[in-house]
């Protein structure tokens, strides 16, 4: 049964049970399948690589029998070998530390300029919406962001990572829909009680904001923790190669049988330890996502939609 609202004669809005029709049924189990099989092949892939990272190394079976293998088989020793090698710790160290700072930075950045770009009547704003908009739309390439990135001294500094992208367009964009969306009585209110800009930014705009805060945070973080370009430009010291560096060094010793870098895992099998090393990266996004999986709807939405 489904239910409705249907306006009564006195013009109120009352709940009416609907029962659904046979095309209503066909149309639900259609997407009930539909969905199931798009989880299939979501859950497959995931599994087989779950397995993979404890499969035994004295494991001669196939890669099908492998994703059957009971857990009581499981071995952890390539877990163990992520774990106990400096160079992985140091890597995931680094890469966390890209989160962190490249999130609070683009944050820092993307906030104000959203706000100001959302209040009504500020001069100049249809200049400077379309200078910020010059560059998303005609991408400069690697070569002078390199060239700037050298002639400013900030190679081989984490900083160099996350500074040229600190600053969404996309990002940005979203969230000045989201701060349009709020009602400018607010703004009106505040300043006829003698707030300045910069107390309604904190005091009133950013408290109604959290869902489109961390929406953008998340597309931020994601984007930095991924990163695999930047860092193999702007980082050449080994100290300070994050994740995305060191699973690529893994998976180009492994192709070339070059013990390099393998060797130092340990007798752990080199496919176990490739399956394990994508499950350890991926564990602060794993964290993070329920706690922002509330917002992230609403965030969207809300962004992408003036209200």
């Amino acid at each position: 049964m489904m239910s409705i609202f249907k306006k009564n004669k006195t013009g109120k809005a009352e709940n009416v049970a609907v029962k659904p029709t046979a095309t209503d049924k066909v149309f639900n189990i259609c997407v009930i399948v539909f969905l199931a099989f798009i989880l299939i092949i979501l859950v497959i892939p995931l599994w087989a690589t779950l397995t993979l990272s404890f499969r035994p190394p004295s494991y001669l079976g196939s890669y099908v029998e492998g994703m059957v293998l009971p857990p009581w088989k499981w071995s952890f020793s390539a877990y163990e070998a992520l774990l106990g090698n400096k160079g992985f710790l140091l890597a995931f160290k680094n890469s966390f530390l890209i989160l962190v700072e490249g999130v609070c930075c683009a944050l820092f950045l993307t906030i104000p300029m959203a706000y100001a770009l959302s209040v009504k009547g500020l001069p100049g704003k249809k200049a400077i919406t379309i200078f910020v908009l010059i560059p998303y739309l005609f991408n400069v390439g690697i070569v002078p962001v390199y060239l700037m990135i050298a002639k400013l001294k900030l190679t081989n500094h984490l900083f160099s990572v996350f500074a040229p992208v600190a600053l969404s367009t996309y990002n940005m964009i979203i969230m000045r829909q989201f701060f349009e969306g709020i009602p400018n009585e607010l703004r009106e209110s505040a300043f006829i009680d003698g707030c300045n800009d910069l107390q309604i930014m904190f005091h009133i705009i950013l408290p109604l904001s959290k869902a489109i805060i961390m929406t953008i945070g998340l597309y931020y973080g994601v984007a930095f923790w991924n990163d695999y370009m930047r860092p193999m430009l702007y980082l050449t010291k080994d100290y300070l190669r994050p994740l995305p560096i060191l699973l690529r060094n893994i998976l180009l010793a492994a192709g070339m049988n070059e013990f390099l870098e393998t060797n130092a895992f340990g007798n752990a099998p080199i496919e176990a330890i490739k399956a394990a090393s994508v499950f350890m990266s991926a564990i602060p996004m794993i964290i993070a996502y329920p706690f922002i999986q509330k917002y992230f709807t609403k965030g969207t939405l809300l962004g992408s939609v003036k209200g």
